[in-house]
C-alpha cells in the first residue's frame, strides 16, 4: 500500500495549529518588561482563545513557534552563541582528570546583563557546565545584582560547574530584542512575538500533537513525497512489521527525531529532506545482537541538516543500532555534535558526505562509537568527510572509536580538513585502509588508554559487557574468532590495529601513543608525496593514472559516487567537486 499526494499536490500534515489573532501589547506591565527596541514591533496572542493550552517544558518536547517554515528563537541572551562562567561560587568540590569544579550549581557571571531577568518568573540557563560535550538546561532559583552571582535550581549536573564553561540565558521576555524571537507566559496562555516579517502576512503555527505517523506491527506500506512538520515529538514512528518504506518527503521542525525505527526487518527511508529538528534525523535500531541476525534497515540518500535544535549532544543526523544496518548516499551537515553514530554489529556506513558538524563540541566525532568490545564488524566506507575542526576550530573527530572500541574498518575513505580524522582510542583488530588525508592534523590517531588512564574500564564495563554476549559460542565465535580469547590477551593492549596503503598530504600523519607504536603494524602508507590529484584546489580528491600511489597497490576511490544521486524522488543534487567552492 502506498500513501501518496494526489496527482502530485503538494500536502503538508502539520502537527501544529495556525495562530491568526496576533495584536499589539496594551498596558505598561508587559511593554516596561520588553527592550526598547522590541516595544514597537512585539506582538500577542492568546493561545487559549484558540484552543491551546496544554504548553509543555520550555526546555524541550513543549510548545514551539514556526514562522513561515522556520523555527523561531525562544527569546535568550546573548542572541547567539554562548558567556563564560567567570568563577565559581561554590566549594571545588571535584577534580577530573586534574579540572577542578564545583557539584554545586552557583557561580560568578561578568558584566550586567541579570539586571533586567529579575522579574523573569521563569528563567533557565543552557550550558555546557563541565565538559563541552555534555549539555544541561536548568532553571535559575536566584541572581544577586550585588555579589554577581547565579544559582541554579537542583538537580545539579551530574558532572559538575567549571570555570570558563559557557552558557546562556533563555525563556525570558525581557530578551525579546531582534526579529524572530518569542516568549510564552505559561500561566496566562499569551504569546509574544517579534515576527521577522509583517505578521498579517505570515504563516506562525505553534506545535501541538506529540507525532504525525505511528505504525505498529506494519509491514508493505509506503509513505510518499508529503511534508510533515510542526509536532513536539518525532514525526514518524516505526515499530516492528517489515518493509515500510519513507520515500522522498520533507521531514522538518519536528520536536524530537524526524523518523525512528525500532525493530522489524527490512524498513527503508529514501530520498528525504530532513531539516529543523529538535534531535535527530534518522534512528535505525534493529536485528538481533546475539543471534547476529541482520535488521536490513536503510537510510538511503537523504539529506539531513541542521538539526538537534533541543536536544544537542548525542542526536546524529542517523544512528544505528542492533545489527546490519546500512547508512548509505547521505548528504550530512550542520549540527552541533555527531552526524553519524552505531552501536552493535556488522553495520555499513558507505557514500555519505558529512561536513560542518561537532560545531559545539570537541571531544565529539563526525561518526561516534565507543566502549565495547563486542560491536564488532562494521564497516565505514567510501565516505567524504571535510571541514569539521570542533567547536572554535579547537579540535574534534572525523571517525572516533572511542574507549577500547573493536573490530571495525575504516577504509576508502576521504578527509579534508579534519583534526584527527581516523582516531583509535585504545581499541584493537581495526583497521585503517586506502584512505585519502588532506590538511588533516593528525590523519590517524592512536592510544593505550586502556593501560594508563582508562584502565578501570577494563574489569568493569568492558568485561561486563563481553560476557553478556555468547562471544565463546557460535555464530559468535565463527564471526569474531579474535574475541574469543580476549581477557586471556592482554585485553587491555590495542593490539591487531592495522594502518595501511593510505595518502597523507599536508596537515600531520600521526599521534601515536608510545605504548601503542609497536603493536600497530604499518604498510605502505605514502606520506606527504604528492599523490597527483585531478584537481585538490576543487575537492577533487580523484588520482591521476600516474599517481605513485597505484603503485603501493593503493585502490582507486570512486569519489564522484559519494554523497546524494538522482533518483526518482530527488531530481537534482550537486557534489562538492562540481560547485569547486567550500560549503
Amino acid at each position: 500500500m502506498i500513501y501518496r499526494p494526489y496527482r502530485n499536490e503538494r500536502v503538508r500534515l502539520v502537527g501544529g495549529r495556525r495562530v491568526t489573532n496576533f495584536g499589539p501589547i496594551r498596558g505598561p506591565e508587559v511593554r516596561n518588561r520588553l527592550d526598547r527596541s522590541a516595544r514597537a514591533h512585539v506582538v500577542v496572542a492568546d493561545l487559549r482563545s484558540i484552543g491551546v493550552s496544554e504548553y509543555g517544558s520550555p526546555v524541550g518536547g513543549g510548545l514551539e513557534l514556526f514562522c513561515n517554515g522556520q523555527p523561531m528563537t525562544l527569546a535568550r541572551w546573548p542572541n547567539e552563541g554562548f558567556v563564560r562562567i567567570a568563577e565559581i561560587a561554590a566549594p571545588l568540590d571535584r577534580t577530573v582528570h586534574g579540572r577542578k569544579g564545583s557539584r554545586i550549581g552557583k557561580f560568578v557571571y561578568e558584566g550586567d546583563r541579570p539586571r533586567r531577568w529579575l522579574q523573569e518568573p521563569d528563567l533557565w540557563l543552557h550550558g555546557y557546565w563541565f565538559w563541552d560535550w555534555s549539555d544541561q538546561r536548568q532553571k535559575v532559583k536566584s541572581i544577586d545584582v550585588e555579589k554577581k552571582t547565579i544559582e541554579l535550581q537542583p538537580p545539579y549536573h551530574h558532572y559538575g560547574y567549571r570555570k570558563g564553561q559557557w552558557y546562556y540565558a533563555f525563556n525570558a521576555l525581557s530578551e525579546i530584542d531582534s526579529p524572530g524571537e518569542w516568549y510564552l507566559d505559561r500561566q496566562k496562555g499569551r504569546l509574544y512575538f517579534w515576527p521577522p516579517q509583517p505578521v498579517e502576512r505570515s504563516e506562525a503555527i505553534v506545535s501541538v500533537l506529540p507525532s504525525l505517523v505511528r505504525m505498529r506491527d506494519v509491514s508493505h506500506v509506503t509513505l510518499r513525497g508529503f511534508m510533515l512538520e510542526a509536532t513536539r515529538g518525532t514525526a514518524v514512528t516505526i515499530r516492528g512489521g517489515e518493509a515500510v518504506r519513507v520515500e522522498g518527503c520533507t521531514l522538518r521542525n519536528a520536536g524530537a527525531w524526524a523518523v525512528t525505527v525500532a525493530g522489524g526487518r527490512h524498513h527503508v527511508v529514501r530520498s528525504c529532506d530532513i531539516f529543523g529538528t529538535g534531535g535527530g534525523g534518522i534512528s535505525l535500531s534493529g536485528g538481533n545482537r546475539r543471534t547476529l541476525t541482520p535488521g536490513g534497515h536503510q537510510a538511503c540518500n537523504n539529506h539531513i541538516h541542521h538539526y538537534a535544535r533541543w536536544y544537542r549532544m548525542y542526536h546524529p543526523g542517523i544512528a544505528l543500532t542492533g545489527v546490519g544496518n546500512r547508512a548509505c548516499h547521505n548528504l550530512i551537515h550542520h549540527a552541533p555534535h555527531q552526524a553519524l553514530t552505531f552501536g552493535g554489529n556488522d553495520h555499513v556506513i558507505e557514500w555519505n558526505e558529512i561536513h560542518h558538524v561537532c560545531l559545539e563540541s570537541n571531544d565529539a566525532g563526525a561518526v561516534y562509537c565507543g566502549r565495547d568490545w563486542t560491536m564488532r564488524g562494521t564497516v565505514i566506507r567510501n565516505n567524504y568527510f571535510h571541514h569539521i575542526t570542533g567547536f572554535q576550530n579547537c579540535g574534534c573527530m572525523g571517525v572516533y572509536l572511542d574507549d577500547m572500541f573493536c573490530g571495525t574498518r575504516i577504509e576508502g575513505n576521504v578527509f579534508y580538513k579534519v583534526t584527527r580524522a581516523a582516531f583509535i582510542g585504545g581499541g584493537r583488530d581495526n583497521a585503517i585502509v586506502n584512505n585519502i588525508f588532506v590538511d588533516c592534523r593528525p590523519a590517524v590517531h592512536v592510544d593505550a588508554r586502556a593501560m594508563s588512564w582508562a584502565s578501570y574500564h577494563v574489569n568493569t564495563t568492558m568485561t561486563q559487557r563481553l560476557k553478556a554476549m555468547p562471544y565463546t559460542k557460535p555464530p559468535w565465535s565463527e564471526r569474531y574468532p579474535r574475541l574469543v580469547t580476549i581477557l586471556d590477551d592482554d585485553p587491555a593492549a590495542p593490539k591487531g590495529n592495522l594502518i595501511a596503503r593510505n595518502i597523507c598530504v599536508g596537515g600531520r600523519w600521526d599521534e601515536i601513543e608510545a605504548k601503542a607504536r609497536p603493536l600497530i603494524t604499518f604498510r605502505d602508507n605514502l606520506i606527504d608525496v604528492d599523490p597527483q590529484f585531478v584537481d585538490a584546489d576543487h575537492q577533487d580528491f580523484r588520482l591521476k593514472k600516474s599517481s605513485p600511489a597505484f603503485r603501493m597497490g593503493f585502490e582507486p576511490i570512486p569519489f564522484d559516487q559519494i554523497g546524494l544521486f538522482r533518483d526518482d524522488l530527488r531530481r537534482s543534487v550537486t557534489k562538492p567537486m562540481e560547485t569547486g567552492k567550500e560549503p
